[in-house]
């Protein structure tokens, strides 16, 4: 690819997909949009084969978003996190169900909310950690809110398998 071709292209790219497909540019509350794609990303990542693969996916993601959304942000100047820069959701949303497999509504549904929560409230160090520069900053928040919300899931589900609760529970 030429250099001419690859400067026109890859801001236009790199909003693209750090926008969730430009849902982000479109729509309001654009982080709980594209924490629906994260969903849609989470239940197809429980179809690869094992634990280790799904990690490992996860963790390609998140290291692919730090240029991403360097480069979608600072196409967009918008600041240094834009609320349309939607990829930290996505790719954060999978970490949730890690140790919680997302096999029915009521995980998904109790893991997007967790998610979302976690994600608004950025208890600590996630609002420090958004403070990084760049691409770190947009990502590194929403990574401590995935981690939080897959150990609050992990608990809830503890507490429903020992039926404390039996919340999660299809039957």
């Amino acid at each position: 690819m030429n250099d001419t071709l690859r400067r026109a292209w890859g801001p236009r790219l790199a909003i693209w997909l750090a926008t969730g497909l430009g849902i982000g540019l479109y729509v309001p509350a654009p982080g709980t949009f594209g924490a629906a794609w994260g969903s849609l990303l989470a239940w197809g990542i429980t179809f690869l084969p094992g634990f280790g693969w799904q990690v490992a996916v996860i963790v390609a993601l998140l290291f692919v978003g730090v240029p991403l959304c360097t480069a979608a942000g600072n196409a967009l100047h918008k600041g240094k996190d834009p609320g349309a820069i939607v990829w930290d959701e996505i790719v954060t949303v999978p970490m949730v169900f890690l140790l919680v497999p997302l096999t029915n509504w009521k995980i998904a549904i109790a893991g997007f909310f967790l998610q979302r929560l976690l994600d608004t409230t950025k208890p600590p160090p996630a609002r420090q950690l958004e403070k990084l520069p760049d691409g770190w900053g947009v990502m590194a928040d929403d990574v401590a809110a995935g981690a939080y919300a897959c150990l609050l899931l992990y608990a809830v589900d503890w507490l429903d398998r020992t039926n404390a609760w039996g919340l999660l529970s299809v039957g």
